[in-house]
């Protein structure tokens, strides 16, 4: 079996049900959208005009025009929007602390496990912060193809799968290749309503 067939194919609807019950079970919300514009709605709704907003880099919310709302509509009060114009050889620390507690984090995962456990990668541990303990609200929009069955094969799809993918995508953008320098696993979140999840029955991201 390749690659593709093991870890690139959308999970079913019985195997999503029993992620979401291990997800609520583990202190995170989640639920199901159709396809990329439900799930860019329901963000939408999730997230108070005016709120402080960091978009972490996901291909997932770019794909689906999340990044363009936050960042374009005027609706929210854009952390991007604020780094974009910071000088990183003079406010790098500041820079630090604006991306790591942020009031709303809206991104992606790498895989989330029939378990209800959920595995980020990074390259440079820039969103790890906020996801793991800073940002006071955290949503992820997820693809339904990036649900396994246990942390053991979480790895396996980080490796085998999405380091490929997310290596060509960076030395496209930025001309260099990327790596799994930095993993976040989270099997429990202890402060009720604080995380949400969206799967979305169409592979997104990867």
């Amino acid at each position: 079996m390749s690659n593709e067939e093991k870890f690139g194919q959308l999970a079913s609807d019985q195997t999503i049900e029993k992620t979401i019950a291990a997800l609520a079970a583990n202190g995170v919300k989640a639920e199901v959208a159709e396809n990329g514009e439900a799930a860019k709605q329901k963000v939408l709704k999730l997230i108070p005009a005016g709120a402080e907003v960091m978009d972490m880099t996901s291909v997932t919310i770019g794909t689906v025009s999340i990044v363009k709302e936050i960042l374009e509509s005027g609706r929210y009060n854009s952390v991007r929007n604020k780094l974009n114009k910071m000088d990183r050889k003079t406010q790098s620390a500041e820079m630090q602390k604006l991306g790591a507690a942020p009031d709303w984090a809206v991104g992606s995962v790498h895989a989330v496990t029939e378990g209800g456990s959920v595995v980020i990668a990074s390259a440079t541990g820039s969103q790890l912060p906020a996801y793991a303990y800073g940002a006071t609200h955290v949503v992820w929009v997820v693809g339904a193809q990036k649900l396994v069955k246990n942390l053991d094969e979480a790895m396996k799809r980080l490796y085998e799968y999405t380091l490929p993918l997310e290596d060509e995508r960076a030395r496209k953008a930025y001309g260099m290749g990327s790596g799994v320098n930095k993993v976040l696993i989270v099997n429990k979140e202890v402060s009720p309503g604080r995380i949400s999840m969206i799967i979305v029955k169409e592979r997104l991201g990867f």
